[in-house]
């Protein structure tokens, strides 16, 4: 890995100003338009941008402490230096990184210490409390877990293909990927690769769905011919899998509260040749009182802080706090309270999240639970980042009564 030409430089720049400094403007998105802007750059170039890219943004913190300030919209350039340096990367001397002292940050890197551990894991100082209060010692071997890169892992959509079929349609395009132990419709890539440019992709063959996520759709235990409802569906990765596992028979129900979700989410399930599926937009509790009663299987997969995730979104740590965490917490409680109506007795559903906080996950299910009688829990389970894939929680929960 070298930064060896100017406008790969000012490019990562831009990205990380953009990131760092613009409201409401993600990692994922702001690196997916510059990579489209810039058609003629290489999948080398790429690669360099992007790995470059996000792991500035998840040692954030860390190389604050190297360049002993914090990131302003006038020093990206040094916060650049100190990763370039602190990764021994190899690098030109462009006019932008002119002025910039170095031998502070040597200095500092000589020492090979940090004096926090917010500082070693790079998260705030408040997140690294919340972990250690919610997890115990063992929080720091997750967020070791959560700052390392995440692997690509596709589902094999079983409605088209197999998995073996599928490595074998990938390779035909020079993507070496492989099945996944104890993932039945799981395909990871030997190494990052923009599949979407594939014909498999192109064909409906597959949905780029992490490992973890998958767990859900199995977890559900649905049935053909089943009335389901996904419930915060957003752009539909598990409600695909939902009519993949239901062999297209039966009907779901996707339900969000933004319209373009759904609308991406059709899209998808076209492509994917899933024709079970219907979209309704939340616009008000009519949409959800209609369904009371009325369902054999529930997902609801509740919006969270998504910590779990931070593999894949490392700037979501730097755009939450603590009172982002406590008013999710509050909305969980009453999506559960209220789209857990829609179960018909005998019915079940899963409450899952991409969070690895028990406040989040089984001490919300509790909560309910205890003021709700007719429910029980089944079973539930956790995936922490540290085996290897996102981090997860669900639990199945049945209406008894």
């Amino acid at each position: 890995m070298e930064l060896i030409h100017r406008n790969l430089a000012i490019g990562i720049h831009d990205a990380l100003q953009e990131t760092f400094f613009e409201k409401n403007k993600y990692a994922d998105k702001v690196i997916e338009r510059l990579l489209k802007a810039h058609r003629k750059w290489g999948s080398q170039d790429r690669a360099v941008v992007s790995e470059i890219f996000y792991n500035i943004i998840r040692w954030k913190k860390r190389l604050e402490y190297y360049m002993g300030e914090g990131v302003k919209p006038t020093n990206i350039y040094k916060l650049m230096i100190a990763y370039l340096l602190w990764s021994k990367t190899n690098y030109k001397k462009f006019e932008e990184f002119d002025g910039i002292k170095i031998a502070d940050i040597l200095t500092k890197l000589k020492k090979n210490t940090v004096p926090t551990k917010a500082i070693e894991h790079s998260i705030p100082e408040w997140l690294a409390e919340t972990l250690e209060k919610e997890l115990g010692p063992g929080w720091e071997k997750e967020m070791q877990a959560l700052n390392e890169q995440a692997p690509t892992v596709l589902r094999a959509n079983s409605l088209k293909t197999t998995p073996k079929e599928l490595i074998s349609d990938l390779s035909d395009e020079g993507v070496v990927a492989y099945t996944v132990k104890n993932y039945p419709d799981a395909v990871q890539l030997e190494e990052k690769k923009n599949v979407f440019l594939t014909t498999a992709f192109k064909e409906g063959l597959f949905e780029v769905q992490d490992a973890s996520s998958q767990k859900i759709g199995y977890f559900l235990d649905v049935k053909e011919g089943q009335r389901v409802v996904d419930a915060c569906a957003g752009a539909g990765g598990k409600t695909l899998h939902l009519a993949a596992l239901m062999g297209n028979k039966g009907q779901i129900v996707a339900l969000d509260i933004f319209e373009w979700k759904l609308a991406e989410l059709k899209r998808r399930a076209k492509r994917a040749g899933a024709h079970n599926i219907e979209t309704r937009m939340i616009s008000d509790n009519k949409v959800i009182k209609r369904l009371h009663d009325k369902v054999d299987r529930l997902l609801i997969d509740a919006p969270c802080s998504g910590l779990g995730v931070l593999k894949r979104n490392p700037d979501s740590k730097w755009k939450i706090d603590q009172d982002f965490i406590d008013r999710i917490k509050k909305e969980q409680q009453q999506i559960l309270q209220d789209y857990s109506k829609m179960l018909k007795v005998g019915g079940k559903m899963v409450y899952a999240t991409c969070s690895i906080l028990p406040s989040e996950n089984n001490l919300q299910v509790e909560e309910f639970l205890k003021t709700n009688s007719g429910y029980k829990l089944i079973k539930d389970d956790k995936v922490m980042p540290s085996h290897g894939y996102d981090g997860f929680y669900m639990a199945l929960i049945e209406r008894v009564s």
